[in-house]
């Protein structure tokens, strides 16, 4: 299944916020929102359904491919400790989420754009694989060109730097940020019960 594309207020909806694919809220629509809870509510007993919804927000938050999200999951059961976390160390250490949450791109669909584009250096070298896993110490920065600052510069402008987690520290005026340490679960930046999305996959293989 290809990375989605369509509309995500649709997908903002029905799953609640993903801020890594849109910062913007959909305008409430009463009658039909009214009527989406009530179905809803109908269903909270349907377990299947529970999990799928939150492998969905996951993999549209992330912008992952259904195959993406799969190796992840596999890769998180043979690390040692909660797999559930672990996937989440995963996907929240990925260069384009890193990109994101330094607010260094508004979304994650623009940091992967920005790192496709090779506007970005890891440790002074271009990386251009949004799925790049950073590690701890890794420096991240603008390519020294002028397109390449312009744009980061930005987005910089335009995003909130109040709520940066705590394993990462940004120095916007030099277009860098430093990656301290491996996330703790508390600072993901997405509401999510990675339990659920891990009992989902047990049960499709």
């Amino acid at each position: 299944m290809s990375r989605y594309r369509g509309p995500r207020f649709k997908k903002i909806r029905r799953l609640g916020a993903l801020p890594g694919l849109t910062s913007k809220m959909p305008r409430p629509g009463p009658k039909r929102e009214l009527k989406n809870q009530t179905r809803s509510h109908k269903k909270t007993g349907d377990q299947y359904r529970i999990r799928l919804k939150e492998k969905q927000k996951l993999r549209f938050h992330y912008g992952l491919t259904e195959r993406q999200l799969l190796k992840y999951v596999g890769i998180a059961r043979k690390a040692k400790g909660s797999t559930g976390q672990v996937l989440l160390q995963l996907l929240e250490m990925r260069l384009d989420n890193i990109l994101f949450r330094l607010g260094m791109a508004s979304t994650i669909p623009q940091a992967r754009q920005l790192v496709n584009h090779r506007h970005v250096l890891v440790n002074g070298r271009i990386v251009d694989i949004p799925s790049y896993r950073c590690k701890p110490q890794d420096i991240i920065t603008a390519r020294d060109e002028q397109k390449s600052r312009t744009l980061i510069q930005n987005y910089l402008d335009s995003s909130s730097h109040e709520k940066l987690p705590k394993h990462l520290t940004l120095h916007p005026f030099q277009y860098k940020g430093l990656v301290n340490q491996i996330i703790d679960s508390k600072w993901v930046g997405l509401q999510i019960n990675e339990l659920l999305v891990v009992e989902y996959y047990s049960r499709q293989t």
